[in-house]
């Protein structure tokens, strides 16, 4: 078990969504990646890291929006997996071209609020606009390895929350970010247990136990 820090983000998962909340310099895609084969299934571990905007430039290049004030995630795997926006788009809004579940990144760099990348197979700006509003997922395993007491949100999540004395107070559902540090939306058990914001700091996290799913806190039930 480990004492906790600042969480190092939270991002989206088929169920949960959210933000990477510390800031650094973009990092380059790793030098090697396997080349998926034509039979590769959807990963089992996939995590939402960002949105298509759309075209960048006019030689196929696409903005990312990254879920992540630092979006190392997206940095961190030359391959994107692809699902359709969550919400039907107008029609005539994209393309009526087929998506394509998987995008091969060629190179991709952070420009100003998100990201900007060239991909294998997307050579125009019509092809590139026709990805606008696609989720892209990365695999959760190919994530940069926190420090030892930074912590990714969508780790956190479903994790259960029990105090000093053994009281169990419910499950991580999300985290809310404040600003001076993250909060943690911890459900109670039943359809009238209440909702408690426990604040994700050492005064009043003991420890985040990932193998074991649990976090221990300082933390009275009735607050």
């Amino acid at each position: 078990m480990s004492t906790p820090g600042r969480p190092k983000g939270e991002y989206r998962s088929a169920q949960h969504e959210g933000v990477l909340v510390s800031a650094s310099a973009g990092a380059s895609l790793p030098a090697r990646d396997s080349a998926p084969g034509e039979g590769e299934t959807w990963p089992a571990d996939a995590v939402e890291v960002g949105r298509v905007l759309g075209a960048w430039g006019v030689k196929g290049g696409i903005k990312v929006k990254p879920f992540a004030a630092d979006p190392q995630a997206l940095f961190s795997s030359r391959r994107w997996y692809l699902r359709p926006p969550e919400t039907v788009l107008p029609q005539g809004s994209r393309a009526s071209r087929p998506l394509p579940p998987l995008l091969r990144v060629v190179q991709a760099r952070e420009h100003g609020d998100g990201v900007v990348a060239t991909v294998q197979d997307i050579a125009d700006r019509d092809a590139a606009q026709a990805l606008a509003g696609a989720r892209v997922f990365v695999p959760r395993t190919s994530f940069p390895t926190p420090d030892e007491d930074e912590f990714y949100w969508v780790d956190l999540i479903g994790l259960a929350v029990s105090n000093r004395a053994g009281v169990e107070l419910g499950t991580v559902t999300g985290l809310i970010e404040t600003g001076p540090h993250c909060v943690l939306r911890v459900q109670g058990a039943g359809a009238d247990a209440p909702e408690r914001l426990i604040p994700f700091v050492a005064a009043y996290v003991d420890a985040v136990d990932l193998p074991g799913r649990r976090i221990a806190v300082d933390w009275d039930p009735e607050y």
